[in-house]
């Protein structure tokens, strides 16, 4: 047998993390916007188990035979975020400090900060999103020092453009790969 016939191909799990991530991360933004109330959340949260938590968490199973290190960190570890995001409301909401939970947000803000500096010689897309996201993640936990409730809602609206890119960018990669072509530009990554 030759090695041509003996590689096997995996398919590309990334459109689907990103889509987990972007469907989940949009409602809660909805919400920390104030387009809507808490009483909403209810949904946000069977979403994040469902589709934000698990779909992203075997997006990035799938991409360890890959050998993507940066995929399976990125879907796993947001994957985990958004367990523990309906973990914290489901049972500890109220019985956290805010200043606490601001630091649960910064630190999600750092990791992701790294995160943007890994995928710097990605595509511009995926750069774009990850420089939305940890900024969402410092507004988000500005708001939470601060109880300014103008910057929590800053941190929803670039919680929003952060959706919108992730959805862009998970359509670009299926509809891109469906017509082996461009047909939604992502940005070409950085050379070498």
């Amino acid at each position: 047998m030759s090695d041509a016939t003996s590689q096997v191909k995996f398919s590309n799990p990334a459109p689907l993390g990103l889509a987990g991530f972007a469907l989940t991360t949009w409602l809660l933004s909805m919400i920390n916007a104030g387009w809507f109330s808490g009483e909403s959340m209810g949904l946000v949260l069977a979403v994040a188990l469902a589709y934000g938590g698990t779909a992203q968490a075997i997006a990035g199973i799938m991409e360890l035979p890959r050998g993507n290190t940066f995929g399976a960190t990125a879907f796993l570890s947001y994957g985990a975020f958004w367990w523990s995001f309906a973990l914290f409301v489901l049972f500890l909401h109220g019985k956290v400090p805010e200043v606490f939970v601001g630091w649960y947000l910064f630190l999600w803000g750092v990791f992701t900060f790294y995160m943007w500096l890994a995928s710097l010689r990605a595509a511009r897309a995926l750069q774009l999103i990850f420089l939305a996201l940890w900024i969402t993640f410092f507004l988000l936990a500005a708001g939470e020092w601060t109880g300014i409730a103008g910057v929590h809602q800053a941190g929803g609206y670039m919680g929003l453009l952060t959706a919108v890119l992730a959805f862009y960018l998970s359509a670009a990669e299926v509809i891109n790969e469906s017509h082996q072509r461009t047909v939604l530009p992502v940005g070409a990554p950085r050379s070498a």
